[in-house]
């Protein structure tokens, strides 16, 4: 498990760095991975400080997402 949210965590990574900043749910329909495993590797991104989260409330398909720069 670990491992397959790190390589998630990669994708997320590249994906931002290719698009800018994103909705959180656009990310997840067109990385086309479990909608768990995209929380989780965006969790992991915003520890490690790799990534920006802005968006308030319970709809986390409306959060914005950028990487750190």
């Amino acid at each position: 498990m670990i491992t397959n949210i790190g390589i998630v965590a990669g994708d997320i990574w590249h994906y931002l760095d290719e698009h800018g900043k994103v909705k959180l749910g656009k990310i997840a329909k067109d990385l086309d991975r479990p909608r768990d495993n995209i929380l989780m590797s965006v969790g992991w991104l915003a520890r490690e400080g790799h990534v920006i989260l802005e968006g308030e409330g319970p709809d986390y398909d409306n959060y914005d997402i950028s990487l750190r720069t």
